[in-house]
């Protein structure tokens, strides 16, 4: 994997594109994000890409996002300036500047909107993230594991109003946080998990801004050549094609400051006959056959390419008729252990199975 040392306006379509595969359905539309982060790289040069080791102990190292439902921000588009407003908000409760920044997930938007900060502030971004995909709740991250506190946390809107919670655990955080989300229109840009550098060390996955470029740059040279990407994907990325078929159904409502629901296929080609069904919340978090058996489950990744051209599909953009690939990859070793299946196991989630891994699942398939 070829390691970033910068990320210029030309490597955005490639960010772009690999933060919406890895993103699993969730992580908020890329293209807007990407749109953010291109123009900010234009008007002030580069962003550095560093690696977490590094940062000196001390530094300030802080993550910014999106937070809600991505269904609502395909309307509600960003004003610009709502991230970097966070940002500033918890500098100002701190005491002192932020030294780097980082993607709290690997998402679409999430994997874009912490370039566009860092290129505003003049801050490097470290090649990691707290997720490895993405996932739809705040305390769903390795800094959760390795007991860093979420808190203070800044908030910011479109209309200007900017806000700093402080609570007693992450649990608390998501909840009160995504209250004042749903208030906010049903999105917001966020600040949080500032840490240490001795802390990012220790918590934060690695290489995570450089996988999605890779990513990002497979889907785009298989595209150019006339492939559906998932072939190299599979072999890249020990992945498994779960599906093919067409969508024939798509229950999604925003709840609660999610976007969640199902969404059901009939089978195609080799697949013809058969059934398949995602579940959701933000992102996909159960696959299915038609008679219920599993074939992934969260954490492990499941994600939606489109059949004809191999673009990423997230929750918010499907519809009737699409015809897809369901691809599905082995999460961060960090979620399969206890503390991880905790935090992101199907259990979490309402769902009544036991985490199995999608290497298991498909072993004879």
């Amino acid at each position: 994997m070829d390691k970033m040392t910068e990320i210029t306006r030309a490597d955005m379509a490639d960010v772009a594109l690999g933060g919406a595969f890895l993103g699993t359905g969730g992580g908020g539309d890329p293209y807007i994000g990407r749109l953010m982060a291109e123009q900010a790289i234009d008007a002030n040069g580069p962003v550095p890409v560093i690696d977490v080791e590094t940062l000196d102990d001390d530094a300030l190292v802080v993550p910014v996002a999106m937070m809600g439902a991505p269904t609502v921000m395909l309307e509600k588009l960003p004003r610009g300036d709502e991230a970097i407003n966070a940002l500033r908000s918890l500098e100002a409760v701190l005491g002192r500047k932020a030294d780097a920044i980082f993607c709290i997930e690997a998402g679409g938007l999430n994997s874009t909107i912490p370039i566009a900060v860092a290129a505003s502030a003049g801050l490097p971004i470290v090649d990691g993230d707290g997720m490895g995909r993405a996932f739809p709740e705040l305390q769903m991250v390795s800094m959760t594991m390795f007991d860093i506190h979420a808190c203070p946390m800044a908030m910011a809107d479109e209309k200007g109003n900017a806000l700093v919670l402080n609570t007693v655990d992450n649990l608390s955080t998501e909840k009160f946080a995504r209250v004042i989300t749903v208030e906010m229109g049903g999105a917001g840009l966020i600040a949080l998990y500032p840490m240490s550098g001795a802390e990012a060390k220790r918590a934060i996955l690695r290489d995570s801004l450089s996988l999605i470029a890779n990513i990002g740059r497979i889907i785009r040279s298989e595209q150019a050549a006339n492939r559906n990407p998932a072939v190299r994907l599979a072999g890249d990325l020990n992945g498994v094609r779960l599906f093919e078929g067409r969508m024939t159904d798509v229950d999604r409502r925003t709840e609660g400051g999610f976007a969640r629901g199902q969404a059901t296929f009939e089978g195609l080609d080799s697949y013809q006959g058969q059934t398949f069904t995602l579940k959701f919340q933000n992102e996909f978090l159960m696959a299915e056959t038609g008679d219920g058996t599993p074939r992934a489950m969260t954490p492990d990744l499941i994600c939606l390419l489109d059949l004809e051209t191999g673009e990423p599909i997230t929750t918010e953009q499907m519809a009737y008729g699409y015809r897809v690939i369901i691809f599905g990859l082995p999460c961060d070793p960090k979620w399969r252990s206890d503390h991880g299946l905790k935090l992101v196991g199907p259990g979490y989630f309402g769902y009544d199975a036991d985490y199995v891994p999608i290497e298991e699942l498909n072993k004879t398939k």
